[in-house]
């Protein structure tokens, strides 16, 4: 486990001394990761940090909402509406790997446009160990590494938690004494519900998505998990009143693990999961049936893409 204390001592001091007499933005998608980021280098420069959310319309439900609140202490807060791009970017993109470049892509297009509007040379991300490890592998990309385009306008990244693992990433958090609701939050996927979405994403599957993996987190929430999800895997035949219907097919997972490198599926009470089909099934009427994922990892990904 890291030294908490000697690490963020170190961070600053590293983050002072990279940024220099510049601006930089800070990529913040309210996870702990990129907040935890937030926060060290926001102690940093101060004034000199402009902190960047996203709304990319693949966020959970309630999610701009309740970053616009937590970090309403930081006054340089940038809140940016690029819902519409985002899906226009995805449109008729199946590939998984494909949506993570572009995801990737288009998230760099939007810091890049407010870095010129404040004038910042550098970017600051969230990444983690295990971010690089799958990306310089050939598990996946993550949109924040092996995601990003070739051409990018800064003067150079700074990745402050690039050597850390989950674990030690709410460590440093709780140090610096961020708010539980950040601190202990399960993971998030940076390129949101895209990746909980099999093939093209469209608004009806967002839709189903952002209600089904909002159902999921509230009723997991007692068994503590590493992370629970649903997602949106397919189509399949239902019936709902006396009508046959071809609908949504919802997959929901939930995990233990340390580090997200390996993970165990939980073993769930047949009550609620029962509850928590009956209210994914009834909140969307073309949601025809919903299954519990029991896959570990290895052979199975936490995430879907």
């Amino acid at each position: 486990m890291v030294d908490v204390g000697s690490f963020i001592e170190e961070k600053r001091e590293e983050i002072a001394t990279e940024v220099g007499g510049a601006n930089a933005i800070i990529a913040l998608s309210g996870g702990v990761d990129s907040s935890t980021a937030a926060a060290l280098a926001y102690e940093a420069i101060g004034d000199q940090l402009t902190p960047v959310y996203v709304d990319t319309g693949l966020m959970r439900k309630g999610e701009t909402d309740e970053i616009r609140e937590t970090f309403s202490y930081m006054d340089s807060l940038r809140i940016v509406d690029a819902q519409d791009r985002f899906l226009d970017a995805l449109e008729g993109i199946t590939d998984p790997e494909e949506k993570r470049h572009v995801i990737g892509e288009q998230f760099i297009r939007e810091f890049e446009t407010v870095a010129n509007d404040v004038e910042a040379e550098y970017l600051v991300q969230g990444t983690i160990y295990p971010d690089r490890i799958e990306s310089e592998g050939t598990i996946k990309s993550h949109h924040n590494v092996g995601g990003l385009p070739e051409h990018i306008d800064f003067e150079g990244i700074v990745e402050p938690m690039r050597d850390l693992y989950k674990d030690e990433v709410r460590e440093v958090a709780r140090e610096l004494d961020l708010e539980e609701i950040i601190s202990e939050r399960m993971p998030f996927p940076g390129p949101g519900l895209a990746v909980r979405i099999i093939g093209e994403i469209t608004e009806e599957k967002l839709e189903v998505a952002r209600e089904a993996n909002h159902v999921v987190e509230e009723e997991l929430e007692e068994y503590e998990p590493w992370q629970a999800l649903a997602a949106v895997i397919g189509k399949a035949t239902g019936v709902k009143g006396d009508n046959r219907v071809h609908g949504w097919v919802v997959s929901v997972r939930s995990v233990e693990s340390r580090d997200g490198m390996t993970a165990r599926a939980q073993e769930i009470d047949w009550e609620t999961l029962q509850r928590i089909q009956s209210r994914i099934t009834g909140a969307h009427e073309n949601v025809a049936r919903v299954v519990y994922d029991v896959t570990h990892k290895p052979p199975a990904t936490i995430e879907y893409e």
